[in-house]
């Protein structure tokens, strides 16, 4: 099932446009072109508790998904067993997925439902059509897409540089504990 062509009160298929051009998704989009994305998106509730993507995951990795109600979290596996880094949680507007809708590549992240969630998914099936059917849609959603991608990747790069001068700094700490220890036992 799609939301399909709109219909008068077609509420829920006006909320996932909205939500789509937000700034936790694709604010680059026009709310006319979100309104075309959504009519090739499959509405899906996902009940609280349900683990929906795996990191790792190979199979059924070429879809991505617009939070329209709920919360997910979203997690990476950390080297100790059974043990889990929560990146972040995230809410109505915000996009999963993206990557495998883009690449089909395998899932970088674990992603829970956190609360009962009503979402929109895209399935490269579906993104295939729109770019048959509604090409000039297709490329600015695409564009879109790449942008927030894009923005993710420089935020990304400028925590990563963060934590590096952070390092940097304590190994000069440690190594400057370590001198004094040396210098007390010598």
């Amino acid at each position: 099932m799609r939301f399909g062509k709109s219909q008068p009160g077609d509420e829920a298929r006006d909320k996932a446009a909205r939500l789509l051009v937000t700034p936790s998704a694709l604010v680059e989009l026009s709310l006319a072109d979100a309104r075309e994305v959504v009519n090739f998106m499959q509405p899906l509730k996902v009940p609280a508790g349900t683990v929906f993507i795996h990191e790792g995951e190979v199979v059924h990795t070429d879809y991505m998904m617009l939070v329209l109600d709920g919360e997910v979290t979203v997690e990476h596996e950390q080297t100790a067993a059974n043990d889990s880094l929560v990146m972040s949680v995230m809410g109505p507007g915000s996009l999963i997925g993206e990557m495998g809708l883009l690449d089909g590549a395998p899932r970088s992240a674990t992603c829970s439902a956190a609360t009962d969630l009503a979402v929109a998914m895209l399935s490269r099936e579906a993104l295939q059509l729109l770019i048959q059917d509604r090409p000039g849609v297709a490329a600015r959603f695409l564009l879109s897409v790449s942008k927030s991608l894009s923005d993710r990747l420089r935020e990304t790069n400028r925590k990563l540089k963060t934590l590096t001068q952070v390092s940097r700094a304590m190994e000069q700490e440690l190594e400057a504990t370590h001198a004094v220890n040396r210098r007390l036992l010598g």
